[in-house]
């Protein structure tokens, strides 16, 4: 539970195939995609090099020699925009390599830092060519052709407007999982504005997709391979996308429409907000056994005073009474959640108001963050800014309650027979990785034609990097596709 880094992610996997150089030799289109932040990125960085195979463009794992570069970026930790100009400045001598070389490659930065600071951008690294917030990428193919035609490079062309229709209208069906647990957006925006928040303003309004459009997504996901899809949305519990009779329909009527989809076994859904946490969905941990028994609830502070500074909606009273009914639905439900420390004002009285939330309620996982201000944001503007040295006091002590929660989850874990559906293999020859129920990591010995299977693994150990199992006797004949 350690503090959550803002790692890169390569987006990466693929075989290059392209257009012919003279003579009959393959000249490869390549991009290379790093993306940093959520797990809203790491789906629309794999959209992006979707919107791009059409151009000829193929995937690979480092940006040497590639033709078209991505930075996707992330605007909610601190010091973001810095990281930014720091990757540019590396991928710069890239670039300043390959036109030496008498080539030309293409550096695009999208995400929410693009969208924030588009113009900054441009003006600090000119040597970019192409600026597109999150909501805009569906325009990638037509800007990318324009470069391609032009004799120099796009540099200026920038796309962070709010566009009034939907980018998933202008976005190709998926084409397959390839992955065993695949992200599908369902929802984008917020208008919750939470004074720390920078996400109404890179993302801008709430806005649902519409069922059809999901269920014709996720079945697509499925027949790739998926087994587990996870649903995704800056507040994926405020979904009200138009259903096929023409009304909204919430998360847990999507949840329900998607559970019978044939080759599907496990439902998720990332990130809720409290405040959008009704009956409905409540009573669907209930009644749909697909939707595994794990959700991330971020509370964020256990002060009341600080929850109003922080607009957050709802009080530690209101996010304890939540927590009481999603237990009486499904009582074997895990809990993980989100917390800032240090953020202005806090009192020491209210730090220790946080630590009895998450000693009274008990998380199984927690991302918890000092707080750093974020441009253009309320708490930014705040008097009683917190000194560092206190923030890194608390997220310490704070840590040690989280990661003590964790372990002492895990090791009840031992002993137990749980459903494990089988992702990756491990590091060992004849080791496999998969996930538990409750989202833990899980090791096993199984043949690669367990992956995708959903194998019933009694758990033996827990360590620092999850639990190991074996299969229950008789396993062949329990694995499921």
């Amino acid at each position: 539970m350690r503090t959550a880094q803002v790692v890169p992610i390569e987006m990466s996997e693929g075989q290059d195939i392209g257009r012919e150089r003279p003579g009959g030799t393959a000249l490869v289109k390549t991009v290379f995609v790093k993306t940093y932040g959520c797990q809203m990125n790491v789906y629309d960085s794999a959209r992006m090099t979707e919107v791009l195979a059409p151009l000829g463009y193929r995937p690979v794992s480092v940006p040497d020699g590639a033709d078209f570069i991505i930075v996707n970026t992330c605007h909610i930790r601190e010091k973001a925009s810095e990281k930014v100009f720091s990757e540019l400045g590396r991928l710069r001598r890239h670039k300043e390599a390959r036109a030496a070389g008498g080539g030309r490659m293409f550096i695009a930065v999208t995400g929410c830092v693009a969208q924030a600071e588009g113009a900054e951008i441009l003006r600090r690294a000119p040597y970019v060519d192409m600026v597109l917030g999150p909501q805009t990428y569906h325009r990638l193919p037509e800007l990318v052709a324009r470069m391609e035609r032009a004799e120099t490079g796009g540099a200026g062309r920038v796309a962070t407007d709010f566009p009034v229709e939907a980018k998933f209208d202008h976005l190709p069906a998926r084409d397959g999982g390839q992955t065993i647990s695949a992200f599908l957006t369902v929802q984008e925006g917020c208008d919750k504005f939470c004074s720390f928040c920078v996400v109404p303003y890179t993302r801008g309004a709430e806005f649902s997709r519409p069922v059809a459009q999901v269920l014709a997504e996720a079945a697509q996901l499925v027949r790739g391979g998926a087994r587990e899809i996870v649903l995704l949305g800056q507040n994926v519990n405020a979904y009200r996308g138009q259903g096929p009779d023409g009304a909204p329909w919430g998360l847990d009527r999507l949840i329900s429409a998607l559970a019978p989809i044939a080759g599907l076994t496990r439902l998720r859904y990332t990130t809720s907000h409290p405040a959008d946490m009704d009956d409905r969905l409540i009573a669907a941990h209930r009644d749909v056994p697909m939707l595994m028994p794990y959700l991330h609830l971020p509370v964020q502070s256990g002060a009341d005073r600080i929850l109003r500074a922080m607009n957050r909606r709802h009080t530690g009273d209101d996010y304890r009474r939540l927590v009481r009914r999603l237990r009486a639905a499904r009582p074997d439900i895990a809990l993980s959640s989100d917390f800032i420390v240090g953020f202005p004002g806090e009192s020491e009285a209210d730090f220790e108001q946080t630590l009895a939330l998450v000693g009274e309620i008990g998380f199984t996982q927690a991302y918890s963050f000092k707080y750093s201000p974020r441009p253009g944001t309320p708490a930014s503007l705040m008097d009683g800014q917190v000194p560092e040295s206190v923030k890194a006091d608390r997220l310490a002590r704070l840590q040690i309650l989280l990661d003590s929660q964790q372990a002492a989850f895990n090791r009840q874990s031992v002993g137990q027979t749980m459903p494990v559906l089988v992702e990756r293999p491990g590091r060992r020859p004849g080791q496999m990785v998969g996930r538990s129920p409750y989202l833990q990591a899980v090791r096993t010995a199984a043949p690669v034609g367990a992956i995708g299977s959903t194998i019933e693994l009694r758990i033996t150990a827990s360590d620092a990097r999850g639990l190991a199992g074996v299969p229950v006797a008789h396993a062949s004949e329990r694995v499921t596709a």
